[in-house]
C-alpha cells in the first residue's frame, strides 16, 4: 500500500511477466503467499473461465454486427483483471458492476444470456440480484460511476448491520465495485470515496484502467496514477498489472479480507487495455494508433496465462478441451440468441410497484385498447 502523501510513479504488482514466466516483482512480496497457495485445479478453472468469456464476447460482437443486438460492450483484453478479482470474492460478498464485467458475472454464476437479453432489449434489468443463483451480482449500471455510490451505500448497510468486522472471514461480508478510468472523473465516484472513507465501509473499489474513456485517453483525465485518487481520500490503494490474473486474485483477496475484517475501504487500480471498441457504436481507429494496440495485444492476458500454465505442466489435451468447450459455448450463445422472443407488453408494468396498483392497471388497459384500435390489433 502507498502513503496518501506519496506522489511517485509506482511499479504495479506483478507475478506473471508478459512472456508468461513466473517473475514476482518487489511489489508482489506482500501477496506472494496468497498467489502461491492457488492449486492447479483453481488455476485451470481461471483459464477455463477467461477463455469461455472471451469466446462469448467475440460471438456477441458478431451477433450485434449481424443485427441481433442493439449494442454490444466488449470485454476483450480485460479477462485477467475480472476473473482474478471475481475468484477472490467470497460467496457472501456483493458485487456491483458497471456494464463490461461479463467475466465477473460468469464467475459469480449469472447466465450470460441475460446480458444478451439486456442488450437485445427484451428485459428490463437482466437478472434478479436476490436470486441465490446469481451470486449477489447486482445489475449492470449504464450511468457512469453511479454504481460506486450504490456499492458504498450497501457497504454502509453491511457495517451497520454488524455483518462485517466480527473476526469470522467465512461469514463477514464485503462489497466490491467495478468502474473504469473514465468514471474516476465523475462526481459520484468522488462522493463514494468520501462516504467510504468517513464510514470506513467494508468494500473494495476495483478500478479497471483500460486507458481509454471512449476516445479520451487516461493521460487527459489525470496527471498522476489514478490509484492516487483513493489515497487522496485516505483510502489505502494499490496498482496492479491488470493482465496478470495472479496479481488480480492475490491483491483482491487480501484487500477484500482486510475490508471485511473492519479495516475500512480499499482501492485497486488494475492496468489493462480495451482491445476492442468501447462499444459497437464506437470506432477506436479514429483515436488510437495501430502501434499502441499491437503493444497491448502482445500482452494478452490469456496467452500469457497459457504459457504460465504450460510451464506448470498443463498439457495439450487440457487446452484442446477448453478450446472445444469455448467453441460450443459461443455456438450455444448464437443459438439461444436467435431463439429469443419479444416479451409480453404487460412485462413493463409488472415491477413498477411491489404490489398491484390501480394506476398501472389503468395504463395497461389503455395500452390494450390502443393496440386493438390499430390495424391488425397489435402495435408490436
Amino acid at each position: 500500500m502507498t502513503d496518501p502523501t506519496e506522489n511517485t510513479t509506482p511499479t504495479p504488482v506483478q507475478f506473471i511477466a508478459p512472456d508468461g514466466s513466473f517473475a514476482p516483482n518487489a511489489g508482489a512480496d506482500e501477496y506472494r503467499d496468497i498467489a502461491e497457495s492457488i492449486d492447479d485445479a483453481m488455476l485451470q478453472r481461471m483459464f477455463h473461465d477467461m477463455t469461455l468469456v472471451r469466446a462469448f464476447d467475440v460471438e456477441a460482437g458478431n451477433l450485434q454486427r449481424q443485427g441481433q443486438l442493439a449494442l454490444w460492450v466488449p470485454s476483450h483484453g480485460q479477462e485477467a483483471a475480472q476473473v482474478g478479482s471475481a475468484f477472490a470474492t467470497r460467496a457472501q460478498d456483493h458485487v456491483f458492476p458497471s456494464y463490461r464485467e461479463h467475466a465477473v458475472g460468469f464467475v459469480r454464476g449469472i447466465d450470460l444470456m441475460n446480458v444478451i437479453r439486456l442488450l437485445r432489449g427484451v428485459t428490463h434489468g437482466g437478472w434478479d440480484p436476490k436470486d441465490p443463483r446469481n451470486g449477489n451480482f447486482h445489475l449492470y449500471t449504464l450511468v457512469i460511476g453511479s454504481q460506486a455510490l450504490h456499492a458504498t451505500g450497501y457497504a454502509m448497510g453491511i457495517a451497520l448491520d454488524g455483518a462485517s468486522g466480527t473476526g469470522d472471514l467465512e461469514a463477514d461480508q464485503a462489497a466490491i465495485v467495478y468502474f473504469g478510468d473514465g468514471a474516476t472523473s465523475q462526481g459520484d465516484v468522488s462522493e463514494a470515496f468520501v462516504f467510504a472513507a468517513s464510514y470506513q465501509t467494508p468494500q473494495v473499489f476495483f478500478l479497471q484502467n483500460n486507458h481509454w474513456a471512449i476516445s479520451v485517453p487516461v493521460t487527459r483525465q489525470s496527471r498522476t496514477p489514478l490509484f492516487h485518487r483513493g489515497t487522496g481520500f485516505g483510502i489505502p490503494s494499490v496498482q496492479i498489472d491488470g493482465n496478470d490474473v495472479l496479481a488480480s486474485y492475490a491483491v483482491t483477496a487480501k484487500n477484500l479480507d482486510d475490508a471485511r475484517s473492519g479495516a475500512g475501504p480499499r482501492l485497486i487500480e488494475a492496468l489493462t487495455y480495451r482491445i476492442g471498441a468501447h462499444t459497437t457504436s464506437d470506432d477506436p481507429t479514429k483515436y488510437r494508433t495501430d502501434d499502441e494496440l499491437a503493444s497491448w495485444v502482445a500482452r494478452d492476458p490469456i496467452a500469457r496465462f497459457q504459457t504460465y500454465l504450460r510451464a506448470r505442466g498443463a498439457d495439450d489435451a487440457f487446452f484442446a478441451d477448453v478450446a472445444a468447450e469455448a467453441k460450443d459455448y459461443a455456438a450455444d450463445t448464437r443459438r439461444r440468441t436467435l431463439a429469443l422472443e419479444s416479451p409480453p407488453a404487460e412485462l413493463i408494468f409488472e415491477n413498477v410497484y411491489t404490489d398491484e396498483h390501480p394506476l398501472t392497471a389503468e395504463q395497461f388497459d389503455w395500452l390494450e385498447r390502443y393496440e386493438e384500435s390499430l390495424e391488425g390489433g397489435d402495435a408490436r
